[in-house]
């Protein structure tokens, strides 16, 4: 499919999308009167991953409390803190009324992949440490501004696969379990091997119900990974990489073999 011109990408949104390159100063607030930002959640509490075709949408909760009551979220921004480099879409924002002085304010974020490539040279740069930061209302006209009210991760979509070989095996003998561990590069919107990493071979007997590690191996340059055990028991395989500060984890589908 052919990638939308930055132009198109500004338009679908509506004009509300935006490089931001922010200062990478120490948090601080600003404001009149006893209005607070009390909490704030992204994403319910997890991280955020992005592929290279599919649109995302996160929440971003915002507890705020003024002796007034809340009149509501201004402004709203997201963006790595390393770099001070985000493109965004605020899309939308919903405040649900707590109590006579407190109300949670829920801003949905959206990021298109397709964007990335448009607006930076190396849009993998932007994968990391996030940062949130708002500007909220009460009804009495108090405001505050406020940087880094949250933190969150904003990392690179993953994808595992297994294959365990020769099905079924006879027991005690050797079971080669092969994969391949892929990652989402934002500059050309495709996936590409992960080299270097270590991934946990894990084993889940046939009637358990939960997986164990079994060994640890590094992909190989393009992101293969391969290994022997030995097949004492009937069950299923699977790959796990616990992922990085860049990059999400993932589990593989399980490969179940049979014994003979």
């Amino acid at each position: 499919m052919k990638r939308r011109s930055a132009a198109a990408a500004w338009g679908m949104a509506g004009g509300a999308v935006a490089l931001t390159v922010m200062s990478t100063t120490v948090a601080h607030a600003e404001g009149r009167g006893d209005l607070r930002v009390t909490k704030t959640v992204v994403n319910g509490g997890k991280n955020v991953g992005l592929g290279t075709s599919k649109a995302i949408t996160y929440p971003i909760a915002v507890t705020i409390r003024d002796n007034s009551g809340v009149k509501g979220l201004t402004d709203i921004s997201v963006f790595n803190s390393d770099n001070g480099l985000g493109l965004s879409d605020w899309v939308s924002t919903r405040c649900e009324k707590k109590s006579s002085t407190t109300s949670v304010c829920t801003a949905m974020m959206t990021l298109n992949p397709a964007w990335l490539p448009d607006y930076l040279p190396d849009p993998n740069v932007v994968a990391g440490n996030w940062q949130v930061d708002a500007t909220v209302e009460a009804k009495d006209g108090d405001y505050w501004i406020s940087d880094r009210i949250a933190k969150f991760k904003m990392k690179r979509a993953s994808k595992l696969t297994t294959d365990a070989s020769p099905e079924p095996v006879a027991k005690g003998h050797k079971l080669t379990v092969t994969g391949s561990l892929t990652r989402a590069n934002w500059k050309d919107l495709k996936y590409h091997g992960f080299s270097g990493q270590a991934v946990q071979l894990q084993f889940k007997k046939s009637g358990a119900s939960q997986f164990s590690t079994v060994k640890t191996v590094k992909t190989s340059s393009t992101g293969k990974l391969s290994t022997t055990v030995t097949a004492n028991a009937a069950g299923t395989w699977r790959w796990y990489f616990p992922g990085t500060t860049t990059t999400a984890q993932v589990a593989s589908g399980g490969d179940a073999v049979k014994l003979k």
